[in-house]
Protein backbone atom coordinates (compact mmCIF):
# COMPACT_ATOMS: atom_id res chain seq x y z
CA UNK A 1 0.00 0.00 0.00
CA UNK A 2 1.58 3.26 -1.15
CA UNK A 3 1.08 6.37 0.99
CA UNK A 4 2.05 9.95 0.16
CA UNK A 5 3.22 12.08 3.07
CA UNK A 6 3.74 15.83 3.01
CA UNK A 7 7.02 16.37 4.84
CA UNK A 8 7.93 20.05 5.13
CA UNK A 9 7.83 21.19 1.49
CA UNK A 10 8.40 17.72 0.09
CA UNK A 11 6.00 14.96 -0.87
CA UNK A 12 7.31 11.55 0.15
CA UNK A 13 5.95 8.21 -0.99
CA UNK A 14 6.39 5.06 1.10
CA UNK A 15 5.01 1.54 1.05
CA UNK A 16 3.33 1.28 4.46
CA UNK A 17 3.01 -2.48 4.03
CA UNK A 18 6.81 -2.83 4.28
CA UNK A 19 7.92 -1.45 7.66
CA UNK A 20 11.49 -2.13 8.78
CA UNK A 21 11.59 -2.58 12.55
CA UNK A 22 15.07 -1.74 13.92
CA UNK A 23 14.21 -2.13 17.60
CA UNK A 24 15.36 -4.85 19.98
CA UNK A 25 12.68 -6.26 22.27
CA UNK A 26 12.82 -7.76 25.72
CA UNK A 27 12.09 -11.43 25.08
CA UNK A 28 12.23 -13.79 28.03
CA UNK A 29 12.31 -16.84 25.74
CA UNK A 30 15.93 -16.08 24.81
CA UNK A 31 18.98 -14.15 26.07
CA UNK A 32 18.52 -10.38 26.13
CA UNK A 33 20.96 -7.57 25.60
CA UNK A 34 22.40 -6.13 28.78
CA UNK A 35 24.70 -3.26 29.71
CA UNK A 36 25.71 -1.08 32.64
CA UNK A 37 26.25 -3.78 35.25
CA UNK A 38 22.61 -4.43 36.22
CA UNK A 39 20.68 -7.69 36.47
CA UNK A 40 18.73 -9.09 33.55
CA UNK A 41 15.20 -7.82 32.85
CA UNK A 42 12.29 -9.76 34.31
CA UNK A 43 8.71 -10.41 33.21
CA UNK A 44 6.90 -11.97 36.16
CA UNK A 45 3.35 -13.26 36.58
CA UNK A 46 1.64 -11.55 39.50
CA UNK A 47 0.12 -13.55 42.36
CA UNK A 48 -2.87 -12.14 44.22
CA UNK A 49 -4.47 -13.86 47.23
CA UNK A 50 -2.46 -17.00 46.48
CA UNK A 51 -3.78 -17.12 42.91
CA UNK A 52 -1.34 -17.00 40.02
CA UNK A 53 -2.86 -14.51 37.58
CA UNK A 54 -2.33 -16.49 34.41
CA UNK A 55 -4.94 -18.04 32.11
CA UNK A 56 -3.15 -21.38 32.03
CA UNK A 57 -3.39 -21.41 35.85
CA UNK A 58 -7.12 -20.82 35.86
CA UNK A 59 -7.23 -17.02 35.96
CA UNK A 60 -9.37 -14.97 33.57
CA UNK A 61 -6.40 -12.98 32.24
CA UNK A 62 -2.64 -12.94 31.96
CA UNK A 63 -1.24 -10.26 34.29
CA UNK A 64 2.51 -9.72 34.19
CA UNK A 65 4.76 -7.11 35.75
CA UNK A 66 7.95 -6.08 33.98
CA UNK A 67 11.19 -4.97 35.63
CA UNK A 68 13.78 -3.41 33.34
CA UNK A 69 16.06 -0.44 32.82
CA UNK A 70 15.60 1.31 29.46
CA UNK A 71 19.30 2.17 29.19
CA UNK A 72 20.40 -1.39 29.85
CA UNK A 73 17.86 -3.79 28.41
CA UNK A 74 16.02 -2.51 25.34
CA UNK A 75 16.03 -0.11 22.41
CA UNK A 76 15.50 3.27 24.03
CA UNK A 77 15.32 6.95 23.17
CA UNK A 78 16.75 9.54 25.52
CA UNK A 79 16.83 13.34 25.74
CA UNK A 80 19.24 15.80 27.33
CA UNK A 81 17.65 15.01 30.70
CA UNK A 82 19.79 11.89 30.72
CA UNK A 83 22.86 13.96 31.66
CA UNK A 84 21.48 17.09 33.36
CA UNK A 85 20.88 17.70 37.05
CA UNK A 86 17.26 18.50 36.26
CA UNK A 87 15.68 15.34 34.87
CA UNK A 88 13.89 16.46 31.71
CA UNK A 89 11.35 14.09 30.20
CA UNK A 90 11.85 12.74 26.70
CA UNK A 91 8.08 12.25 26.53
CA UNK A 92 7.48 15.97 27.10
CA UNK A 93 10.28 17.28 24.89
CA UNK A 94 9.79 15.08 21.85
CA UNK A 95 6.95 16.61 19.83
CA UNK A 96 7.33 15.01 16.38
CA UNK A 97 7.78 11.39 15.33
CA UNK A 98 8.42 11.29 11.57
CA UNK A 99 11.81 12.25 10.13
CA UNK A 100 13.87 11.84 6.99
CA UNK A 101 16.80 9.65 8.03
CA UNK A 102 20.00 8.41 6.44
CA UNK A 103 21.11 4.86 7.20
CA UNK A 104 24.91 4.63 7.18
CA UNK A 105 27.27 1.74 7.81
CA UNK A 106 30.53 2.44 9.64
CA UNK A 107 33.45 0.21 10.59
CA UNK A 108 34.82 1.77 13.81
CA UNK A 109 38.50 2.70 13.60
CA UNK A 110 41.19 1.56 16.01
CA UNK A 111 42.40 4.32 18.33
CA UNK A 112 44.72 3.10 21.06
CA UNK A 113 42.84 0.34 22.87
CA UNK A 114 39.47 1.61 21.62
CA UNK A 115 37.38 1.43 18.46
CA UNK A 116 35.79 4.76 17.55
CA UNK A 117 33.55 6.42 14.99
CA UNK A 118 35.32 9.47 13.61
CA UNK A 119 34.09 12.71 12.09
CA UNK A 120 35.78 11.78 8.81
CA UNK A 121 33.71 8.60 8.57
CA UNK A 122 30.46 10.47 9.16
CA UNK A 123 31.37 13.22 6.70
CA UNK A 124 32.08 10.58 4.07
CA UNK A 125 28.76 8.86 4.76
CA UNK A 126 26.59 12.00 4.83
CA UNK A 127 28.45 14.34 2.46
CA UNK A 128 26.12 17.21 1.52
CA UNK A 129 22.88 15.38 2.39
CA UNK A 130 20.37 17.23 4.55
CA UNK A 131 18.75 14.87 7.03
CA UNK A 132 16.88 15.16 10.32
CA UNK A 133 18.11 11.81 11.61
CA UNK A 134 21.02 9.44 11.17
CA UNK A 135 20.87 5.68 11.74
CA UNK A 136 24.34 4.25 12.35
CA UNK A 137 24.99 0.56 11.75
CA UNK A 138 28.42 -0.55 12.92
CA UNK A 139 30.54 -3.40 11.59
CA UNK A 140 30.76 -6.25 12.21
CA UNK A 141 26.96 -6.46 12.18
CA UNK A 142 26.21 -9.85 13.67
CA UNK A 143 22.84 -11.07 15.04
CA UNK A 144 24.59 -11.53 18.40
CA UNK A 145 24.21 -7.77 18.88
CA UNK A 146 20.61 -8.48 19.90
CA UNK A 147 21.70 -10.53 22.92
CA UNK A 148 25.22 -9.29 23.70
CA UNK A 149 26.34 -8.78 27.29
CA UNK A 150 28.12 -5.41 27.01
CA UNK A 151 29.31 -4.79 30.57
CA UNK A 152 33.09 -4.43 30.79
CA UNK A 153 33.61 -4.98 27.02
CA UNK A 154 34.61 -1.40 26.06
CA UNK A 155 32.31 -1.18 23.00
CA UNK A 156 32.97 1.26 20.13
CA UNK A 157 31.77 4.85 20.57
CA UNK A 158 31.57 8.25 18.87
CA UNK A 159 34.38 10.72 19.18
CA UNK A 160 33.38 14.12 20.57
CA UNK A 161 34.10 15.86 17.27
CA UNK A 162 31.88 13.35 15.44
CA UNK A 163 28.94 14.21 17.69
CA UNK A 164 29.76 17.90 17.29
CA UNK A 165 29.67 17.48 13.51
CA UNK A 166 26.22 15.88 13.64
CA UNK A 167 24.94 18.74 15.78
CA UNK A 168 26.39 21.35 13.42
CA UNK A 169 24.90 19.54 10.44
CA UNK A 170 21.44 19.84 11.97
CA UNK A 171 20.92 16.16 12.81
CA UNK A 172 18.25 16.14 15.53
CA UNK A 173 17.93 12.40 16.05
CA UNK A 174 20.90 10.07 16.39
CA UNK A 175 20.26 6.31 16.34
CA UNK A 176 23.03 3.78 16.88
CA UNK A 177 23.38 0.03 17.45
CA UNK A 178 25.60 0.37 20.51
CA UNK A 179 24.82 0.70 24.24
CA UNK A 180 26.06 4.29 24.23
CA UNK A 181 27.46 6.99 21.98
CA UNK A 182 30.19 7.42 24.61
CA UNK A 183 33.03 5.30 25.94
CA UNK A 184 31.90 2.77 28.55
CA UNK A 185 34.25 4.10 31.22
CA UNK A 186 35.15 7.76 30.69
CA UNK A 187 35.06 9.14 34.24
CA UNK A 188 31.64 10.65 33.60
CA UNK A 189 32.77 13.02 30.84
CA UNK A 190 30.13 11.88 28.32
CA UNK A 191 31.77 13.95 25.62
CA UNK A 192 29.60 12.82 22.72
CA UNK A 193 26.34 13.18 24.65
CA UNK A 194 27.28 16.69 25.75
CA UNK A 195 28.44 17.74 22.28
CA UNK A 196 25.34 16.42 20.52
CA UNK A 197 22.94 18.06 22.99
CA UNK A 198 25.03 21.25 23.19
CA UNK A 199 24.93 21.33 26.99
CA UNK A 200 27.60 24.05 27.16
CA UNK A 201 25.29 26.45 25.29
CA UNK A 202 21.63 26.48 24.32
CA UNK A 203 20.74 22.87 25.05
CA UNK A 204 18.91 21.04 22.28
CA UNK A 205 15.86 19.94 24.23
CA UNK A 206 14.12 18.37 21.24
CA UNK A 207 17.13 16.36 20.06
CA UNK A 208 17.28 12.66 20.92
CA UNK A 209 19.72 9.78 21.03
CA UNK A 210 18.41 6.25 20.46
CA UNK A 211 20.68 3.37 21.45
CA UNK A 212 20.51 -0.42 21.11
CA UNK A 213 18.97 -0.55 17.64
CA UNK A 214 19.68 -3.35 15.18
CA UNK A 215 19.69 -2.77 11.41
CA UNK A 216 19.73 -6.08 9.48
CA UNK A 217 22.41 -6.52 6.84
CA UNK A 218 19.68 -6.82 4.20
CA UNK A 219 18.82 -3.14 4.65
CA UNK A 220 20.75 -0.92 2.25
CA UNK A 221 22.36 2.36 3.24
CA UNK A 222 20.42 5.38 2.06
CA UNK A 223 17.41 7.58 2.66
CA UNK A 224 14.38 6.40 4.65
CA UNK A 225 11.38 7.82 6.42
CA UNK A 226 11.79 7.16 10.13
CA UNK A 227 8.86 6.75 12.50
CA UNK A 228 10.41 7.07 15.95
CA UNK A 229 7.75 5.75 18.30
CA UNK A 230 8.31 6.09 22.04
CA UNK A 231 6.51 4.75 25.10
CA UNK A 232 4.85 7.46 27.26
CA UNK A 233 7.17 7.43 30.27
CA UNK A 234 7.91 10.76 31.99
CA UNK A 235 11.59 9.96 32.28
CA UNK A 236 14.92 10.92 30.71
CA UNK A 237 14.66 7.80 28.54
CA UNK A 238 11.92 5.49 27.39
CA UNK A 239 11.66 2.26 25.41
CA UNK A 240 11.19 3.00 21.73
CA UNK A 241 10.33 1.29 18.46
CA UNK A 242 11.99 3.00 15.50
CA UNK A 243 10.51 1.94 12.17
CA UNK A 244 12.05 2.70 8.77
CA UNK A 245 10.22 2.98 5.46
CA UNK A 246 12.15 3.02 2.20
CA UNK A 247 11.36 6.22 0.29
CA UNK A 248 10.08 5.47 -3.19
CA UNK A 249 11.70 7.66 -5.80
Amino acid sequence: MIATIQYNSRKIQIDVSKPIDISIAIDMSKPNINAWYVDDPKILTEKIDDQIIKVSEGAAVNFNSIHFNPHAHITHTECVGHITSKVHSVNKNMKHYFFVAEVVTVAPEKKGSDFVISVKQLKTALRNKKRDAIVIRTLPNLPEKKSKQYANTNPPYLLEEAAEYLKEKGIKHLLIDLPSVDKEKDDGELLAHNAFWNTSGDARMDATITEFIYVPNSIEDGEYLLNLMIAPFENDATPSKPILYKIIE
